[in-house]
């Protein structure tokens, strides 16, 4: 990641400026451009968002969004999956899915890529739990664990069988292992 702005811009400058790939989050009044996602950090979100919207979508309990930008609270993120209670989703007149989304997740998720710093990321859940995200996790795919956090709790590491916390509308049962199981896909 790097740091892109030598003046800092508000936040409702930074939303004028065109979009880039991979995106760029504005954060503490900084534009910082997110890694190129990779193999393992593609095929994580994409089985997240998968498993979330099987059992949610249809219900119209929840939806998962890979690379949603999500501005509030004087920042501008993507978190790598966005899940949002059906109800929150700000639809449009017509009931489409609007472009903007000016509120934080319920649920944030991070997957590590090995050019990010953590702590900057931890700071963009830190940040949504903050904002009232009921839920945030942080993959990191190289020690197979995933960090919970919850608000008002101190985070959660866990590792092999343990189960993972979801938002309690969503009927879905992982375990870290499941998850980082679905890395394995060539035997």
């Amino acid at each position: 990641m790097s740091a892109t702005t030598a003046q800092p811009l508000t936040l409702e400058e930074f939303l004028k400026l065109p979009e880039t790939k991979p995106a760029s989050e504005y954060i503490n009044g900084e534009i910082v451009q997110k890694p190129m996602p990779k193999g393992r950090h593609s095929r994580l979100q994409g089985k997240i968002c998968a498993a979330v919207n099987q059992v949610a979508e249809d219900r119209r309990i929840a939806y998962a969004f890979p690379e949603l930008r999500c501005s509030f609270g004087s920042r501008s993120i993507v978190p790598d999956v966005a899940v949002f209670q059906w109800t929150r989703i700000p639809f449009i007149v017509d009931g489409e899915v609007p472009d903007n989304f000016e509120l934080p997740p319920d649920w944030t998720i991070e997957i590590l890529s090995p050019e990010q710093k953590p702590n900057k990321v931890i700071g963009n859940i830190l940040h949504c739990l903050k904002y009232g995200s009921r839920l945030g996790w942080f993959l990191d795919p190289d020690d197979f664990s995933i960090l919970v956090f919850l608000p008002e709790q101190q985070p959660l590491l866990l590792q092999g069988k343990d189960s993972l916390p979801v938002l309690s509308e969503i009927e879905l049962v992982l375990t870290v292992e499941q998850v980082f199981g679905w890395l394995k896909m060539g035997s």
